[in-house]
């Protein structure tokens, strides 16, 4: 069920539209009925980016009027080792009567095939996370990869940030020494102080979601390359049968788990940050899982927009094949 990290998509957002107004309109008619877009909380299947073979394992970039999202297929292969692809999504809200329009297609854009191919590696990727650091001012791609003893480990590669046509310099990828173990870890992300960090582990048997603390103000790539620093467990997160995926937004926890009492497969299950602490997961439900398996969920928010939005992968029927990307518009528990 390891997706790897193979595909970079940026998605330009169109945002907020207004439709044409005719001219039977009354000139003291205000066409305009919302003041701000809303993602529609209908699950879309984003045909344009999926194959006939598993694509999963998505990451975003989000910035104001562009997403771009990143993850892995095995459709080069025909479903052998998974290789990264990118591609771009575009949306449209009209303010006039609420209708919402998303289009996802394949693209290529100059900087993500330069770190494509940085990034790769003769065997799978898995759990692309992309970046920006404070405390250094560079920007972050992690991933997965299957090292020599066959075990994934997290590796990092980083860059000065892209402005415009610019296509910097990427130095990379390198092994995560801090996080790294001789079982397998995967999946990493960041809280919004850059001071925990969040990923799976199989070091105690099953795959387990782990937390480190760091030092916020300590440039990244010196961290990455300290010693082994051990991790904890977040209270009440973690099941007895695998817990993996963990993504972090605005105080919330989604995650992918095949515990007891799902579904079926696995499903996603989210938990919220109260009193210093994080809450017992909670199933999302029919409305988002199967008895097929959901998998490798990212959130994300775009200002304007009422409610935030869930990217996530399933092999549930009626896709176009293997794994599929999913959207759809969320609101955040609280």
């Amino acid at each position: 069920m390891e997706a790897s990290l193979r595909t970079i998509i940026y998605a330009l957002f169109s945002g907020l539209v207004i439709a044409t107004i005719f001219s039977s309109c009354k000139k003291d008619d205000n066409p305009v009925k919302f003041t701000d877009g809303t993602f529609s909380d209908s699950i879309i299947n984003l045909q344009g980016l999926n194959s006939s073979f598993d694509d999963y394992n998505a990451d975003l970039y989000v910035l104001y009027g562009k997403i771009a999202l990143v993850f892995s297929s095995n459709r080069k292969s025909s479903g052998g080792q998974f290789d990264i692809e990118q591609g771009e999504i575009s949306y449209q809200f009209d303010l006039t009567n609420g209708n919402f329009v998303l289009i996802s297609e394949i693209t290529n854009d100059s900087f993500t095939s330069k770190l494509i191919g940085k990034a790769v590696t003769p065997d799978d990727d898995f759990g692309p996370y992309h970046f920006f650091s404070t405390s250094d001012g560079f920007e972050y791609f992690m991933l997965s990869s299957v090292n020599a003893e066959g075990n994934l480990d997290l590796y990092y590669l980083k860059n000065p940030p892209v402005y415009g046509s610019n296509i910097p310099e990427i130095t990379g990828p390198k092994p995560v020494n801090l996080f790294n173990t001789s079982s397998d870890d995967a999946y990493i992300c960041f809280d919004v102080n850059m001071d925990s960090a969040y990923f799976a582990s199989d070091r105690d048997g099953n795959f387990d979601i782990f937390l480190s603390t760091m030092n916020a103000d300590k440039p990244l790539s010196e961290l990455f390359d300290m010693h082994f620093l051990i991790s904890s467990k977040p209270d009440s997160i973690n099941s007895t049968e695998d817990d993996k995926c963990p993504i972090v937004h605005r105080g919330v926890m989604v995650f992918a788990s095949n515990r007891l009492g799902g579904l079926g497969g696995y499903d996603l299950y989210y938990s919220v940050f109260k009193n210093g602490k994080w809450n017992s997961p909670v199933n999302f439900g029919p409305g988002i899982n199967t008895s097929s398996d959901e998998y490798r969920p990212v959130l994300g928010s775009v200002q304007d927009f009422t409610n935030s939005f869930l990217i996530f992968s399933s092999n549930r029927p009626g896709g176009k094949g293997g794994f599929d990307l999913y959207f759809m518009g969320l609101d955040l528990p609280n």
